[in-house]
């Protein structure tokens, strides 16, 4: 079949009259409207289908992991709840260490008793201003002592001991004439704050 043979073909075709057409233009027209329908069909279905398809191929990705994530966390979840409950018993123990408003003043006597027992001279204790933090609040006594270095040594052994939370820091020390030694130091102690506060 000649391309010319076609188009000489096409000239004498009448419209009007589909069952004198000759056979290479209706296959012809037959392939030109197949290629129609394949194009239009791409463009206006197929097209925008694909589209959606892989979207929602990357939705069932995303939804595998989030499946696999959670999966995990269900299996896992009674190991999660067990170290739940024992995170709540020490939380509740720490607080139990810190002392409320009305233990404050007796914790500040133990402070001064333990460094007396201990044969130490007191030159100043001085609670400074609290700082307030999530549920606890610290409060730094800036304190000067006097004594041997077995008697601070044990005065902070005694502090490191109580039943409260008191931490020691920023000290310094220094040696008078007579071998004693003049400490200067901050302890923290710390106070629970109640849910009211």
């Amino acid at each position: 079949m000649n391309i010319m043979n076609i188009f000489d073909d096409l000239k004498t075709v009448d419209i009007n009259h589909p069952s004198e057409w000759p056979k290479s233009f209706i296959m012809t027209l037959s392939l030109f409207i197949c290629a129609l329908i394949f194009i239009g069909g791409w463009n206006f279905i197929i097209k925008d289908q694909n589209k959606i398809l892989k979207l929602e191929q990357m939705r069932e990705q995303e939804l595998r992991r989030t499946f696999l994530v959670k999966k995990g966390l269900v299996i896992n979840l009674p190991a999660y709840q067990k170290q739940m409950i024992k995170i709540e018993q020490m939380l509740l123990e720490m607080v139990e260490q810190l002392p409320d408003d009305t233990e404050v003043p007796s914790l500040l006597i133990d402070i001064t008793e333990a460094g007396s027992r201990r044969g130490l001279d007191f030159v100043v204790f001085d609670p400074q201003s609290e700082d307030i933090d999530d549920f606890y609040a610290v409060l730094p006594i800036r304190v000067e002592v006097k004594g041997s270095f077995e008697q601070l040594a044990g005065f902070i052994s005694d502090l490191a001991s109580m039943s409260r939370i008191v931490t020691v820091g920023d000290m310094s020390v220094k040696a008078d004439e007579d071998g004693l030694l003049k400490t200067s130091l901050i302890i923290h102690t710390y106070r629970y704050l109640s849910k009211d506060v």
